[in-house]
């Protein structure tokens, strides 16, 4: 269809974009993880470390508020589907949501001159505060990806730049970040993370409203749609390529949340190395960006399914494999993390691209779309996931003893070890069970956009 002959709310709707606008929507994601890096590396940490929480405490904290912050996804992106501006329905929220988000997260690394049992309760407030903020932000992002383009091809490079972005940030953030405490805070820990914080979600904010500037939406659900949550939430129940998604998203945040999360111990405590977190950290997201960058070409050699299965059992067996890496070891260390990182980089832009063929399906076959709730789900599946292995992680060290800043007993540093190896590849592992039941295929989503396009073309 020539973008030339089209018009209407559906215009251009299997548009090739321009650089210009593959690399504002990418940028968005370097915003984001200046968010959920933090957390996902440093969080438990500063809870532990700096807040004075106990490990039980912060496991409940984190896992608590990170359910019940799940459950916001749907409402979101039912409220993001039914958004009419003359902006379109999720590119506002990038304006809307951003100051919030960067408030919500100063407040969640602040530590306040209270007795302990009210820091844990400002910790779970603050962080579900910061929590529910993104996801007003984060579910219209990527839907966003769904609704730019409904080119097969351009949106697997969109979603790749979109990675690009999220983990080169990443990396910076995993070197930088203990040393910039350090700098800003001088001698007070406490002041160093409080002012991070405000660092971080200014500059997310300024790249938020880039975004929103330089990207548009072309993809819009039939004119004549007027369906409820609950139906679309039916919908997606029914549609047999996003329940594998959901599960899959749930199984691989696990995974993701226990590598990440348990580094900063496992240099700390373990190798006994806590000079080394931040070059760890940012050589793991430098192989994740580099697996982005050569994503688009896997993407056209493979099928998504293939590739997904392939992937993964390297990540298990490789990760298996660290278990046994002595504490010395650093060379084995670092190559390893390497090998798993990069086998891990194409995993977000595959599974992102995938839910967007999602929600094309649903549309094919009932007539109805809903973007933003197909993500939403999705996104709901990563927090319990992410939930899921936080508390899984810490409830290991607390179990097994640790005391924050003190030398850990055998069985603690043995948990530790465990926690950044072996059990993310036992999750990688289930991970590739579940990917064989996707069904969804190259050659039938590019008859599924050829029909789509043509209905789309046939109401104008």
């Amino acid at each position: 269809m020539s973008s030339k002959n089209t018009s209407g709310p559906n215009e251009h709707r299997l548009a090739t974009l321009s650089w210009t606008e593959r690399l504002g929507y990418g940028v968005g994601d370097a915003g984001f993880n200046f968010y959920w890096a933090l957390i996902g590396t440093y969080l438990a940490a500063f809870y532990t470390d700096t807040l004075g929480l106990s490990a039980a405490v912060a496991t409940l904290v984190i896992s608590s508020a990170k359910i019940v912050d799940a459950f916001t996804d749907p409402i979101m992106g039912a409220i993001a589907d039914r958004t009419k501006t003359k902006y379109g329905k999720f590119r506002p929220y990038l304006i809307w949501g951003s100051i919030p988000m960067a408030i919500a997260t100063v407040l969640a690394f602040t530590t306040p001159d209270i007795s302990i049992g009210a820091k844990a309760i400002w910790a779970f407030v603050t962080y579900s505060l910061m929590m529910v903020c993104y996801t007003v932000l984060s579910t219209p992002y990527s839907s966003l990806s769904g609704v730019i383009t409904g080119n097969v091809q351009e949106r697997n490079l969109l979603v790749s730049v979109r990675f690009i972005f999220a983990f080169g940030a990443s990396a910076l953030i995993g070197l930088f970040t203990l040393d910039l405490i350090k700098l800003l805070g001088k001698s007070d820990a406490e002041l160093g993370w409080q002012l991070m914080a405000a660092l971080y979600g200014t500059l997310a904010s300024i790249i938020f409203y880039v975004t929103f500037r330089l990207t548009k939406e072309r993809v819009a659900p039939p004119s004549k749609q007027n369906t409820s949550p609950i139906e679309d939430i039916r919908e997606l129940l029914a549609n047999r390529a996003w329940l594998v998604l959901f599960a899959l998203a749930l199984i691989l945040m696990i995974t993701i949340t226990m590598r990440g999360g348990s580094s900063f111990y496992y240099f700390k405590y373990y190798v006994g190395r806590e000079d080394l977190i931040g070059s760890y950290v940012f050589w793991q997201f430098i192989a994740y960006l580099a697996g982005c960058f050569i994503t688009p070409m896997l993407m056209r050699l493979f099928d998504k399914r293939k590739l997904l299965v392939g992937l993964m059992t390297i990540v298990s067996v490789l990760s298996i494999a660290f278990y046994f890496v002595p504490k010395d070891m650093l060379w084995a260390m670092f190559t390893l993390n390497i090998l798993i990182s990069l086998a891990l980089g194409p995993k977000s832009p595959i599974t992102w691209s995938m839910y967007a063929d999602a929600a094309d399906f649903n549309e094919w076959r009932t007539g109805h779309r809903a973007t933003a709730m197909t993500f939403a789900a999705a996104t709901f599946a990563q927090k319990l996931g992410s939930a899921v292995g936080s508390a899984a992680m810490l409830g290991v060290l607390a179990y097994l003893g640790y005391k924050a800043n003190q030398a850990q007993s055998g069985a603690s540093l043995e948990g530790i070890n465990f926690l950044q190896t072996a059990a993310p590849g036992i999750f990688a592992g289930i991970a590739v069970v579940v990917v064989l039941f996707y069904n969804l295929s190259n050659v039938q989503l590019e008859q599924i956009q050829s029909d789509l396009a043509e209905r789309s073309n046939s109401t104008l």
